[in-house]
Formats: structure tokens, sequence, C-alpha cells
């Protein structure tokens, strides 16, 4: 046979044999818990073993198991038990009750109980029970029992304990759980007490509402014033809060006016710094200005000059009205001029008084800019005025030299005058004598004429006699000439060669008849 085949086959029939072996030792090896005992008997006797483990010898030994668990069951008689005064009444009660450690107390118990189920154990546990209760309950009454249950248990257990002892037992707590009676003895017994009772109970809770109402009250008068207190220091805490909501208020007013100062200050400060530069761009614009109207006005009074002159070497060779026309041109020229520089110097004046106006008005809340804006625009008004004034008065010392001038020329020119140019001049003046008398009719808004047919004079009403009134007003002047000056036109106009060729049979044909270079002037009173 192979050996490998013998080798296996050895193998499995020791394997077999050590499991015979083990099931075999673990059957003869009793093991306990700690809530048993075991109970060895036969070859050495009777042992005891708890919590642990015994090898018991076959055919040599026995072994059983006994409980060490704790027993609780009810005790309750089924007849009546009758008290010391002769009441029949009815106890429940439970009790625990166990094997005691000791090895002793375990053969004892086992002595007694080995061979017994667990029921009927207790069964005999439970008379042995009973007949101790029956004669404790004997000895009180049915109040000892109702009122003092544990007085009633601890009996109890002084009475069994030793009788359990000598069964191996010992109890372990005994209570009672219920008293009762048939004849409502127990509930009687209450009555009294129960009225008792019910009244201090109606009593208290009629003085616990009245203390109730009065806490109630004292309570609500507490509230009212714990309320009134909680208003008044609510209303002051709002006071409070407003006077502080107002300081902060203020304060962030007072911060922002500060903020706003101080930006208008930065703002007026650079406000100033651009016046300042613009006023004095102005000055120099004025300035300049000023030199180029003095250069004009130089210019004009070289020409003005130069026409002076060129006009008096043409006097000399002219007669007066070319003089006077000169004159009056020149005073045309210069008086324009003069309203020229004037309205220059003005329309500057009123821009810069218009600026100042519009600056100060802008500048009045910035503070210290303000002193510097206005003298710096009253540096340049002074400039402008200075200016203008400047100007004028070339101006006028221009106007002054050309009259002085013409005013020579004149006197050279009335230093040579005859009798033309005396009537020349008066022929010349006379159409604004009758521009004179004209004058009032054109301020005259409406003339109403009521008037028919002519007038008793032969002059004619209405409208008629209006146009003579004023030929006749107009005719009267060569009269009032010669009134005034003592001169008769006729004479005058006889010194004139050509008019006393002209003019010398006619001299006093229709009353007065006057011819001149510039126009004709008649007048013949009675005619229209």
């Amino acid at each position: 046979m192979d050996p490998l085949i013998l080798l296996v086959a050895g193998v499995v029939a020791i394997v077999i044999v050590v499991f015979v072996v083990l099931q075999i030792v673990g059957r003869l090896l009793r093991k306990v818990g700690p809530n048993q005992a075991l109970i060895v008997y036969g070859a050495g006797g009777t042992r005891v073993i708890t919590g642990g483990s015994h090898f018991v010898v076959p055919l040599y030994q026995r072994a059983q198991d006994f409980s060490l668990e704790l027993m609780s069951f009810d005790v309750a008689p089924s007849q009546d038990l009758y008290t010391t005064q002769g009441v029949a009444v009815n106890v429940e009660a439970v009790t625990q009750i166990k094997v005691r450690s000791d090895e002793e107390s375990i053969k004892t118990a086992a002595e007694q109980f080995l061979s017994k189920r667990q029921d009927e154990r207790e069964n005999l546990i439970r008379l042995v029970m009973e007949g101790h209760l029956r004669g404790i309950v004997g000895q009180l009454t049915v109040e000892d029992l109702v009122k003092d249950p544990e007085n009633v248990g601890s009996k109890m257990l002084k009475t069994v304990t030793p009788d359990m002892e000598k069964m191996g037992l010992e109890v372990i707590s005994f209570t009672i759980k219920d008293v009762r009676d048939k004849n409502d003895y127990i509930t009687n017994m209450g009555r009294p007490q129960i009225v008792e009772i019910r009244k201090q109970a109606d009593i208290a809770a009629a003085l616990g509402q009245r203390d109730t109402q009065i806490q109630q009250a004292n309570a609500a008068r507490e509230a009212a014033v714990a309320k009134s207190a909680a208003d008044q220091q609510r209303v002051k805490a709002e006071a409070e809060s407003l006077g502080f909501q107002a300081e902060s208020q203020r304060n962030l007013s007072l911060k922002k006016a500060s903020f706003d100062a101080e930006v208008k200050k930065q703002q007026a400060s650079a406000d100033k710094a651009y016046d300042i530069q613009a006023n004095m761009m102005q000055q120099q614009v004025v300035t300049e200005a000023v030199k180029v109207t003095e250069v004009e006005k130089n210019a004009q009074i070289k020409v003005q000059q130069a026409e002076i002159q060129r006009r008096e070497f043409e006097l000399q060779a002219t007669i007066q009205k070319a003089a006077e026309a000169e004159r009056r041109r020149v005073e045309t020229v210069a008086e324009a001029e003069r309203q020229r520089i004037f309205l220059e110097a003005q329309g500057q004046a009123d821009a810069t008084k218009a600026r100042g106006i519009g600056d100060a008005e802008a500048n009045k809340a910035r503070g210290l800019a303000d002193a510097e804006a206005n003298r710096a625009r009253g540096m340049a008004e002074a400039e402008v005025i200075k200016a203008k004034g400047l100007a004028e008065a070339e101006v006028i010392r221009a106007k002054g030299e050309a009259e002085a001038d013409a005013m020579k020329v004149k006197a050279a020119a009335f230093h040579e005058y005859n009798q033309a140019a005396v009537l020349d001049k008066l022929l010349t003046g006379m159409p604004e004598i009758v521009r004179a008398i004209a004058e009032p009719l054109s301020k005259v808004d409406k003339v109403t004429i009521v008037s028919t047919g002519a007038g008793t004079d032969g002059h004619g009403l209405g409208a008629s006699r209006l146009t003579g009134d004023i030929v006749n007003m107009v005719a009267q002047v060569p009269a009032l000439f010669e009134l005034l000056s003592g001169t008769r036109i006729g004479d005058l106009m006889s010194h004139v060669p050509a008019l006393a060729n002209q003019d010398g049979d006619q001299g006093s044909a229709n009353g007065a008849k006057v011819n001149g270079t510039s126009g004709t002037v008649e007048a013949t009173p009675g005619e229209k």
C-alpha cells in the first residue's frame, strides 16, 4: 500500500480520535454560571460548585444544576384575615426570596427543593408566608394595616426569617400591596377625616381665593405702579433719545456746515485767484485798449490838426460859410469820436460794474475772498474811469483846440467881413428863428377847427386862418431884427453891389423881399 495513503489515513484517524475525546471531555466537564450551583454527589460525597467548572467522573459521580436566582411572587391568602378588632380584611403582598449564598445554605435548600420545579418551590414558600401573615394581621388593627404598612413588612421579615433560614433561604423584601374589606370599614374609616379635610380644603380654598384676590389686587396695583414708572421711564428715555437725536443732528449739521464752509472757503480761494487773474487780464486789456485809444486819439488829433491847417489855408481863400461848415463838420466828427470813446468806456465800465456786482453777490458767502475780489474790481474800475477821463479830457482838449483854431479863423474872417457876409449870416440864421416859432405847434397832438366861410378881416377862418397867422409871425422877423439891431435890411442889401443892381427898383415894392444863396424867405402882410 502506498505510504502516502497510510499517512493520510493515520492523520485522519488521529483527528477523529482527538475529536471524540474532546466531545467526551466536553460532556464530562460541567460548567456553572454565577446564578446557579452544581450539586455533585456520588464518590467523594456531596459537593457544591458555584461560578466555575467541575469534571464529573462517569459511573462514579452525578451532577445536577440548582438555580440560585431571585424568586418573586404574590402572597394573597384566599381566605379572609381577621384583625385584632375582628374585622375581616383581604391583604395582598409581594415578596422576593432567594437561596442564601453560603455552601451550607445551598446544601440545605438542595435537600428540600432540588427535585422540585420552580412553581412547586414557590407554593411551598407561599404557604409558609401566608401563615405568618395571618398571625401578624391578627395582632394589628385595620388602621395599623392601612396607615403603617411598613410596620407590617418589618414584623413579617422578623417573624419569617428563622423559618426561611431553616430552608436555606432568605427574604429580600416583603411589601403590602393592598388592604381591602367587604364591609366598607376602610372606606368609612376615612370619612370624618375626609369631611374635615374637605372643610379644611374649602377653608383653605376660600382663604386661598381671598389671598389670591388680595395678591391679584396687589399685583394689579404694583403692575399699575410699575407701568406708570415704566411709562415715566419710557417718556424720559424717549425725551433723552430725542435730545440725543437733536444733539446728534445739531453736531451733524455743525460738522456739515463746517465742511461746507471749508469747501466754500477753498472754492472762494480758487474763485478769488481766478477773479484776481481775470481782473488783472481785464486790467491789461483795458490798459491796451486805452493805449490803442490814445494812439487813435493822437492820430485823430494829428489828422484834425492837419485838417485845421488845411482849412486855415482854405479859409483864407473862401467865405465864412465854408469855414462854418468845416467847423460844424469838425465838431460833428469830434463829438462822434467823443461819443464813441465815451460809449466804449461807459460800456466797459458798465460791464466791469456788472461783473463786480455779480461777483459781489456770488462772493458774499465766500468770506475773505470778497475783499480781494472787490479790491481787484475797484482797481479795474478805477483804471477804466481813469482811462475814460483821460479819453474825455483828450477829446475835450482836442475839441477845444479845434474850436479855438476855428474861432481864430472865424475871428480873422469876421475881421474881413463886409456887408455881404453880415447879410449872409443873417439870412442863414433866419430858418432857425422860423423853426423856433413853429416848434410849439409840433407838440400839439390834435387840432380841432370848427369854422365855415370867411372872416371879417379878409384872412379867412379855420385852417387858412391858422397858416395865415404863422406867415404873419414869420413876416415880422425882419422888422424885429431891424428894431433890435437898429440896422435896416434894405441898407445892408444896398451895400452889396450885385444885389443893388438887381433889386434897386424892387426894394420896397411889396413890403420886404430877401434873396440869399441858401434859400428865399418872403413875407407880405395880408398874403397867405
